[in-house]
């Protein structure tokens, strides 16, 4: 018979959860941008954004706050005292309820675990000889069986062409080139596609320019093509490393990293790049995304050199721009799409820019039907080994299953 946690049991569980909420932070981005004045490197390679504000002040909280917080993010559980078998991979065991907190260790299918309170959406757990807490969807009290990787999860599917007929595939130029579809395998699968596209990589292509707006008005913001632009470079060649490495060749080995980790989660990838070279541009890659995906998350690093952080491009909030189609039926899914991948990546720790976006026209969002952001991982400076990269990508299906559990 489940019973709620006594009186004493619940005043342990708070306490132990305010030892773990020293470093507190909120979720949620925050707080009005700085008045951006420059630009940044995005889905159409726009210029480095100099003029870079400092991240907002944390405000200090009182601890009247503190408590109050707490009491939010530590709901009441019924109590539990039993085996419990995770059923996921890379699940995430973090130090509060809720998305977003501290990530402190990773499971996969079969590990073990004691639970001593539990509600619909989280488990409080014993890991590691703290209390820590995990989706209580990915828990079962029956031990799984290990799932095997299958063939058929890591070999394509099909190969995807841009169709003439689709809507806007009219205003694309470069288009000959096929991304590859991947059906995930297993239980676990989601029924979602996720669009992943490895920014730059079309040999040619920043000689050729395709229409920013499908309606023909000019561009609202600055980058490589000027704001008042109506035509820009159909796919730009991306910055170098300071290490000397193409961008391109980072952001394809990302997309390979995020590939594996939503497709082992259960989602289906389109994948728009897997080769040094892919001949779709900017537009076409979008409306591919529209027509086949869920969502689209173009992989970018910024062109500064301070390694600044990660961010994404937000929809100007210029009234024209936000009022003509197809921005003005989706800007908001973009944002919650960014807000969602901001919020996965500083759960894993990545460092953030500022308020983690910055406002831009770009060829992508103009296009874009289906929720959409190009999201830029950091700069020049920043680091982008293995190790590096497999953190992003973690922090980057985590956001993925943040926006599709809103």
């Amino acid at each position: 018979m489940r019973k709620k946690l006594t009186a004493l049991a619940l005043a342990a569980m708070t306490a132990a959860l305010m030892t773990g909420c020293k470093n507190y932070e909120k979720v949620e981005v925050s707080g009005s941008a700085a008045q951006e004045t420059g630009a940044a490197l995005g889905g159409e390679d726009t210029a480095a954004y100099e003029a870079e504000q400092p991240a907002d002040k944390a405000q200090p909280e009182t601890s009247r706050n503190m408590v109050e917080t707490t009491k939010e993010t530590a709901p009441s559980m019924e109590e539990r005292d039993e085996t419990v078998y995770v059923n996921a991979t890379d699940l995430n065991v973090r130090n509060q309820p809720r998305p977003g907190a501290e990530v402190v260790g990773r499971l996969n299918t079969g590990a073990e675990l004691h639970r001593t309170g539990f509600t619909d959406s989280w488990s409080c757990v014993e890991y590691q000889g703290a209390v820590c807490y995990v989706a209580s969807r990915y828990l079962t009290t029956e031990k799984p069986q290990p799932q095997e990787t299958t063939a058929a999860a890591s070999q394509p599917s099909g190969a995807v062409s841009l169709n003439p007929d689709w809507k806007y595939a009219g205003y694309a130029k470069i288009t000959s080139g096929q991304a590859v579809l991947y059906r995930a395998e297993g239980e676990n699968r989601k029924g979602k596609v996720v669009c992943v596209n490895a920014g730059h990589g079309t040999k040619g292509g920043s000689s050729v320019k395709t229409q920013c707006h499908p309606d023909g008005t000019p561009k609202v913001t600055g980058g490589t093509t000027g704001a008042g632009a109506t035509s820009a470079v159909a796919v730009s060649s991306g910055m170098t490393f300071s290490d000397g490495t193409p961008e391109a060749k980072v952001t394809l080995a990302l997309a390979k990293v995020l590939k594996d980790k939503l497709l082992a989660r259960g989602y289906d990838v389109l994948m728009i790049r897997e080769s040094d070279d892919v001949q779709l541009d900017n537009v076409a890659r979008t409306v591919i995304a529209n027509n086949m995906a869920d969502c689209h998350i173009a992989l970018h690093w910024d062109s500064t050199t301070s390694n600044k952080g990660a961010f994404y491009m937000s929809v100007p909030s210029a009234a024209s721009y936000r009022a003509m189609e197809p921005v003005a039926s989706h800007w908001q899914q973009h944002h919650a799409l960014g807000d969602s991948l901001i919020a996965g990546l500083k759960g894993a720790g990545v460092k953030i820019f500022s308020n983690g976006k910055m406002e831009m026209d770009l060829t992508q969002t103009s296009y874009s039907t289906v929720p959409s952001i190009d999201i830029e991982l950091g700069d020049k400076a920043s680091d982008h080994s293995a190790a590096t990269l497999d953190n992003l990508g973690q922090g980057l299906a985590d956001g993925v299953e943040m926006f599709f559990q809103l």
